[in-house]
């Protein structure tokens, strides 16, 4: 090792990687996936995180995950936070509004969800 490479667990095959690959259409889980699997094949750790457009720190806590327990530790967990103030229904009026009036600008956005939708955002959140 160059001490470039990050030491990886192999807690799966690179058969059963592709297969998981193949199987999920969760972006989040895709990117970390090909991440592992860009470890295995020997990436140092800095180029599987910018072949997945992640910085390097957000790589070494990914590979810090997968070694202490596998796909169950590096798959995102999103149910404890903030529940989502639009309905499935209205984020796909959102979305529609969206496309119909591109370029958006933040304002305009903000001023969207506030008058369509009653939800206000701070607008750095956007």
């Amino acid at each position: 090792m160059t001490g470039r490479e990050k030491e990886i667990v192999r807690h799966l095959s690179e058969d059963d990687l592709d297969r998981l690959l193949t199987q999920t259409d969760d972006e989040k889980v895709s990117k970390r996936l090909t991440f592992i699997k860009r470890l295995y094949k020997g990436a140092t750790l800095e180029d599987a995180a910018d072949d997945v457009g992640m910085s390097q720190s957000t790589g070494s806590l990914w590979t810090k995950r997968w070694n202490e327990g596998g796909l169950g530790k590096l798959t995102p967990n999103f149910g404890d936070g903030r529940p989502p103030k639009l309905g499935e229904d209205e984020r796909e009026r959102l979305l529609d509004h969206l496309e119909d009036g591109e370029p958006w600008k933040k304002q305009e956005i903000q001023h969207l969800l506030n008058e369509e939708f009653d939800i206000e955002y701070h607008p750095i959140g956007l």
